[in-house]
């Protein structure tokens, strides 16, 4: 019979027999390949491998591959490694693992003798030996007397079985009593900790040996703290401080006076923490308490918030700030009472000693670790419940559902916790009525307190007050009011005293008879919250389901289901759950990472079939799904989110503004100019009207020599504000360098007209007057010197033509010198003839100008409209007329400074005009260059 016909007699059969021998005819290449059955090939690979039927490796080997396909965490594939010795090693990693165990035994004997050789704490022990912490007796060591040395020539002789019957043996217990007594020195009672002492000598001891031993007296004082014995740990604190003060110690030593109610010792321990380490979280936390004990409510506030500045979710400190801030607000109010003194005084005392109390019970936990080390901040008190909770990990919201979402999320409880605990007593029933019940909560407690019994606001958490007798849908007050205190209880951590508050509100809406099913579901799946925060999953899943059966398809129930599923280890189902929250919603990121979470898990447990063994996942309605029937926001809600954003724009621009300024000014300082440029441009961007960064960026411009920016910018500052000293004097400074001394004359006497103690004005005014009557007087032109006279109709007044801020020039008679011997020239030619549009002067200066000396003259103006003119005008003029000139221009541009960062910042307009530039250009046809060699310079431009 063959492999096939085999196989397909045991799949017609309807089970295997795993406890039955295994078949001859089934070890065999074929049946294993085609067998599908993961427990039938372990059996069969067992088989193989224990040599009854014969060894066959090479078999054994394929059906391992085999089974690790189908499974492979199979146990069947699991080898024994064995222990490594030294056969099974080599001699060199052998010898070299003798040799390190050697060498580290030698180490040890070697520290071990020099730690008995040194003498440096043996003094200190027999100086003053401190008592064993629990007694009230030591004995000094001078004291002890060695044992006597037995006898051991007299050994005592066997008695005769008869003197047994004579033997006292109280009598000679009597007489071992004495002789103890009598050897023994008396003990010494020790009635405090006086004998130790709080200073230690260490001027003999080295730096090292000085942390050791500070450390190590501190260590006393910490375990002296746990065992409650704040007295000696105060003195161990003590002498680790007189060794080497630290921030530890004294922050330890801190909490150890306040535990005594040394409240001054405590405030000049804060203090001494302060100093060292100004801004320490603990001893700000610790002296806002003794501030507050102490009565100094305002300066504990202070204390306060300069901690939740730096941490702002400290649950120690928000609580602490809360309680004062009502102490401040109560004193004020005394205050203004002025006729009432001698009651209030009465009252204030009683106060007194509630604050007290709470600020012991505030600083003292016992679960606090002492070490400096371990905590930033000292604990809050806690409530039974505790309010610090952990979240679990990344499975979502499990707060109260609708009005009662909660930000805290609740620690997991013992998982074995059943639903008994939690079921209404018929007295509880009876309550139900007026919104009490028996059991005393938080939120109750605080409730009957109050003078009257509705509208009364509670406190939540810091800063928030919650309305117990808010509506809550269709609910009727009482049973809206047990649900507002569940909310509460569920906020505060106390999940069992808010599922008895929910069940109450069920029962009530039960006996009611009132027909609100979208109550009823939110009451479900907020008691849910509490099982499932409570560990007990299976009570979660029912009230899920129930708020599912009255809601379809309602987000918090499904959410809160999949988890419990999860927790019991039913993926299945869990990640259906899962599967119809993002339906619901796509944005619950909770639900994304279970899904993947469970999606691997289901792989390793099912293999590649795992979605043929889910169940159906239900298909949602388009009138579910939250992310297809999210309304619009309304006109109010648009304003609003607007008019926020443009707040926090405005804040971050204002941010980012005074940071890149200072950069700039930073940069200035280190005489790095081109980066302050960049600087002060940005600034420029985010506040256009800021007169100070246009004078600064001048500044830059003008120690640059580019004289035609500062000038620019010069204008610009004076438009904004037209006596702006900084501004004249900078753009007098500015037409200097451009040889305008008339114009630089005139803004120096405007800057002296302001000011006349501006001596850096009067020297320049001095030096420009010289040069002005030189100028003036030297008219005879160069002759090697060509000028182009240009006019303008329009404008009355004659200036000589210089840019202004929008690019355009003013004047009556401009001259471009087309023969420039220096980069200042060739700027000033260039500069004139795009401000006046004039491109024949710019081809005849390009067309004198040579091709290698382009780039110098560039490079101290080079920009983007630049750039863009000069193209027009080698595309419209000296194409034409001189083609190999226009390649050789174009050749050595690219090499000018700055020229790769400017051309990233050309506009659409600019690189049009290049890109027309070089079509033409590849379409002239010239001995000295090719269509190919166009391209490969045009790959360097656009």
């Amino acid at each position: 019979m063959s492999a096939d016909a085999v196989f397909s007699l045991q799949n017609q059969s309807s089970a295997v027999d795993y406890t039955g021998k295994v078949p001859v005819e089934h070890l065999d290449y074929d049946y294993i390949e085609k067998c599908k059955d993961v427990k039938y090939l372990e059996k069969i690979l067992k088989v193989l491998r224990s040599g009854d039927e014969g060894i066959y490796p090479h078999l054994i080997k394929f059906c391992e591959s085999h089974l690790h396909k189908l499974h492979p965490r199979s146990p069947a594939l699991r080898k024994e490694n064995l222990v490594a010795t030294a056969a099974s090693l080599s001699k060199d990693e052998w010898s070299q693992i003798v040799d390190e165990l050697k060498t580290w035994q030698e180490e040890t004997k070697k520290t071990e003798t020099s730690l008995k050789q040194q003498s440096m704490f043996d003094d200190l022990v027999k100086e003053n030996m401190p008592p064993i912490r629990g007694s009230n007796c030591s004995i000094p060591l001078s004291q002890t007397s060695p044992k006597e040395k037995r006898n051991s020539s007299k050994c005592a002789l066997p008695r005769d079985y008869r003197e047994w019957d004579k033997f006292d043996v109280e009598r000679e217990c009597e007489m071992i009593d004495g002789s103890v007594v009598k050897n023994d020195p008396p003990a010494i009672r020790i009635t405090g900790h006086s004998k130790i002492r709080t200073k230690v000598d260490t001027s003999l001891l080295t730096q090292q040996e000085k942390v050791f031993l500070a450390n190590r007296e501190k260590e006393k004082g910490n375990e002296a703290f746990r065992s409650n014995d704040y007295e000696e740990a105060v003195a161990y604190y003590s002498r680790s401080l007189s060794i080497i003060p630290t921030v530890a110690a004294y922050n330890n030593r801190a909490q150890a006076e306040i535990n005594l109610k040394h409240w001054h010792n405590a405030m000049t321990d804060c203090q001494s923490v302060l100093k060292l380490e100004p801004g320490n979280m603990k001893a700000l936390l610790r002296r806002a308490a003794l501030r507050k004990h102490m009565g100094q409510f305002q300066l504990a506030v202070e204390d306060l918030r300069m901690v939740l500045m730096k941490e702002p979710h400290n649950a120690a400190a928000t609580q602490l700030l809360t309680e004062t801030e009502k102490l401040v607000g109560s004193q004020q109010e005394q205050k203004s009472k002025g006729k009432k003194i001698l009651i209030q005084e009465v009252q204030e005392e009683d106060d007194n000693n509630n604050d007290e109390t709470k600020a012991e019970a505030f600083l003292v936990e016992p679960s606090q670790p002492v070490g400096g080390e371990e905590n930033s901040a000292a604990p809050a008190e806690r409530g039974d419940m505790g309010n610090a909770q952990k979240k679990p990990h990344g499975r979502g919201d499990g707060g109260p559902h609708s009005e009662s979402n909660s930000s805290h999320a609740g620690h997991w409880r013992s998982k074995g916790g059943s639903s008994d605990k939690y079921k209404v007593t018929q007295e509880s029933k009876e309550k139900v009525a007026n919104g009490t019940s028996k059991r005393g909560s938080t939120a109750s407690v605080q409730a009957d307190q109050s003078s009257s019994g509705k509208g009364t606001p509670v406190g939540g958490t810091a800063g928030e007050t919650i309305n117990l007798d808010a509506p809550c849908g269709a609910l009727p007050p009482p049973l809206a009011r047990l649900k507002n205190e569940g909310n509460l209880l569920f906020k505060n951590g106390q999940f069992a005293d808010a599922l008895e508050k929910y069940s109450l509100a069920i029962q009530g809406y039960t006996d009611s008879g009132i027909d609100s099913p979208e109550d009823l579901c939110i009451l479900y799946s907020n008691r849910a919250a509490c099982y499932l925060k409570d560990g007990n999953s299976q009570d979660c899943i029912q009230d899920c389901t129930r708020a599912l059966e009255l809601q379809p398809f309602s987000l918090k129930p499904l959410l809160r289901r999949a988890m419990a599923y999860e927790s019991l280890e039913r993926y299945r189902k869990a990640y259906v759950d899962y599967k119809t929250v993002l339906q619901i919603d796509i944005s619950v990121q909770a639900a994304h990472d279970s899904v993947n979470r469970i999606t691997k898990v289901l792989i390793e447990q099912d293999g590649a079939e795992w979605r043929e063994k889910l169940p159906e996942i239900p298909l949602v309605p388009l009138s579910a799904q939250q992310h297809r029937r999210e309304e619009p926001p309304s006109t109010e809600v648009l304003q609003a989110r607007a008019e926020k954003a443009a707040r926090d724009a405005e804040r971050k621009a204002e941010i980012r503004f005074t940071a890149l300024k200072q950069e700039g000014n930073d940069f200035v300082k280190k005489g790095q100019y081109q980066d302050a440029l960049g600087k002060y441009t940005e600034c420029l961007k985010i506040k256009p009207e800021e007169c100070a960064i246009y004078t600064n960026r001048a500044l830059c411009y003008l120690k640059q020599e580019r004289f035609t920016e500062a000038k620019q910018d010069c204008d610009a500052a004076l438009k904004l504000e037209p006596t702006n000293k900084k501004a004249f004097y900078r753009r007098a400074l500015a037409n200097k360098g451009l040889k305008d001394y008339l114009a630089c004359s005139s803004d120096l006497q405007e800057v002296l007209h302001q000011d006349p103690n501006v001596q850096e004005a009067e020297k320049e005014l001095e030096e420009v007057t010289v040069l002005l009557r030189q100028s003036l007087a030297n008219t005879s032109p160069a002759k090697s010197r060509r000028t182009v006279p240009i006019t303008e109709v329009e404008g009355d007044e004659e200036t000589t033509a210089v840019p202004n801020s929008e690019g355009s020039c003013r004047g009556d008679d401009i001259t471009i010198n087309l023969y420039p011997t220096n980069v200042y020239e060739f700027g000033q030619a260039l500069n004139a003839a795009r401000c006046s549009g004039n491109t024949v002067a710019c081809a005849d200066l390009l067309a004198s100008t040579s091709s290698e000396m382009l780039p110098q003259y560039l490079s101290s103006q080079l920009d983007g409209h630049t750039i863009s003119f000069i193209m027009q005008v080698l595309d419209s003029h000296l194409l034409e007329k001189d083609p190999n000139l226009v390649y050789q221009h174009l050749n050595h541009l690219h090499t000018a400074d700055r020229f790769s960062t400017v051309l990233m910042l050309l506009e659409k307009d600019e690189r049009r005009h290049m890109t027309h530039l070089f079509e033409h250009l590849s379409a002239t046809e010239s001995t000295e260059f090719t269509k190919n060699d166009v391209q490969n310079l045009a790959n360097k431009y656009i």
